[in-house]
């Protein structure tokens, strides 16, 4: 019995990662925005941050949130809100730019409940060797998701002759049936029950002691941060890699910027189904290889992890490159780089699951989120196009130079990703003493809870 229910618990929550993940529905209808509010290149980086902000801020709350009261609930009020507001976003007059932005925040708000709470209640349903390969089952959802995005994004629009309001309307129709699945299949497990604990309510801890616990973490953090150069490459490279490849294509066509539906929308499918494909080898690749080092050495997961990034750096490089010179190297190249930068998507969710407490999971869960989307893909759009602006203002006025302007911006991922790698091989070091302490700790705060409620 209890197999079935993780199994709907997992069903649910990976449904409805894919769902949030179909905010790339952004890039792929990228031109069409662009044109109807009449933004450049860095005000339309704007929608990512006012939403990625708002995200990461209220995170924190349902981290402390998760740790006391029931998590299923809370996502269930969350992703209700979030399908709501996304399908009254998608009424949003073209020109109303301001009321577009303030949509995007409600929906970061709302959309933090699922990813910062569904995590913790995995951990405590199952442990060790199932954990992982329960992770990455559910880290699977996000390259799906986002590709799924690229490609309903670009084909509904096309379908309906530019008309990028009807997206919206189906992710959030999708949003409905996250939830519905989350009512009917999904149970609230006690905390720690994986590790041997039956607890109802496990945090005895203040907020603030938690966050400075979490903070004296060095394997987490130094995960975390990790982390946050994957999501702001990720963030930039899946925001701006469709406008980046239809200048790409303009220049190897010698034509003027193409204005024609078919020419946007082909390059926004192929590249949703390369992140679809590449996302889905690099998550299971990445949880083999680690399984298989970790035979051999206990810190597998950190370094698998490094160095998978730092490969990812040369692949990434060269196929921005490249990008005028040849589209299906570009294409082959982000391709293999998109599976070594992914591998690390499972792996680093469980490292900080596991140097972590069941006390404290869901607020180290949502201090991760915070550090690592507020300084990655919360502002690596806007960055990415506020240098692309810079240079091309500093060039001639033309599609060569809004090509190299986009092309020089992009480069600058690779370097990110280069520091993100030495993130993660540092926290190598620390991960071991680190798991030990948060063993002890669970076991001291079992001990606690029992002394507590004893009469």
């Amino acid at each position: 019995m209890r197999r079935l229910i993780s199994g709907c618990d997992l069903y649910s929550f990976s449904d409805y990662n894919n769902l949030y993940s179909l905010l790339f529905l952004l890039p792929a209808i990228l031109p069409y925005r662009q044109a109807s509010f009449n933004i450049d290149d860095s005000r339309i980086g704007l929608i990512k941050i006012a939403f990625m902000s708002c995200y990461v801020l209220s995170a924190l709350l349902y981290g402390y949130l998760g740790d006391r009261c029931n998590r299923t609930c809370i996502m269930c009020v969350g992703m209700a809100i979030w399908s709501v507001t996304e399908f009254y976003g998608s009424f949003t007059p073209d020109e109303n730019f301001t009321q577009f932005l303030v949509l995007k925040a409600l929906l970061g708000a709302a959309g933090a409940s699922f990813p910062t709470i569904a995590p913790s209640i995995i951990a405590d349903l199952f442990v060790g060797d199932q954990r992982s390969h329960m992770l990455y089952i559910y880290n699977l959802a996000a390259p799906l998701g986002s590709g799924l995005g690229y490609v309903i994004g670009s084909t509904v629009t096309n379908a309906l002759g530019g008309n990028w309001h009807w997206a919206l309307r189906i992710s959030s129709a999708l949003g409905i049936l996250g939830v519905l699945l989350m009512i009917f299949l999904v149970k609230e497990p006690p905390r720690g029950a994986a590790e041997g604990n039956s607890s109802k309510s496990f945090s005895l801890k203040t907020w603030l002691s938690d966050v400075k616990q979490i903070s004296k973490n060095r394997s987490f953090m130094f995960c975390t941060l990790g982390k946050t150069t994957v999501n702001f490459s990720v963030g930039a490279i899946g925001f701006w890699a469709p406008e980046f490849l239809l200048r790409a294509r303009n220049i190897l066509q010698e034509n003027a910027p193409c204005q024609t539906d078919v020419s946007n929308y082909n390059d926004s499918m192929i590249f949703g189904i390369v992140t679809v494909v590449a996302g889905m080898i690099g998550v299971v690749a990445g949880v083999k290889i680690a399984k298989r080092f970790k035979k051999y050495n206990p810190r597998a997961d950190p370094l698998v992890c490094g160095f998978g990034m730092l490969g990812s750096t040369i692949f990434l490089f060269v196929a921005f490159y490249l990008a005028n010179i040849s589209l299906v190297a570009t294409y082959v190249l982000i391709f293999i780089g998109d599976i070594l930068l992914m591998m690390n998507f499972s792996i680093s969710a469980d490292v900080r699951l596991y140097v972590v407490s069941p006390a404290r999971r869901s607020t180290a869960q949502a201090m991760s989120m915070m550090i690592s989307h507020l300084l990655g893909d919360a502002i690596s759009p806007l960055i990415i196009g506020e240098i692309s602006n810079l240079t091309k203002r500093q060039n001639p006025n033309s599609a060569l130079w809004s090509f190299h302007s986009l092309q020089y911006a992009l480069m600058a991922c690779a370097f990110v990703v280069t520091l993100g790698g030495g993130f993660f091989l540092l926290s190598s070091f620390f991960i071991e003493k680190d798991r030990e302490k948060a063993d002890m700790e669970d076991k001291d705060c079992v001990l606690e809870e029992v002394i507590v409620t004893s009469p």
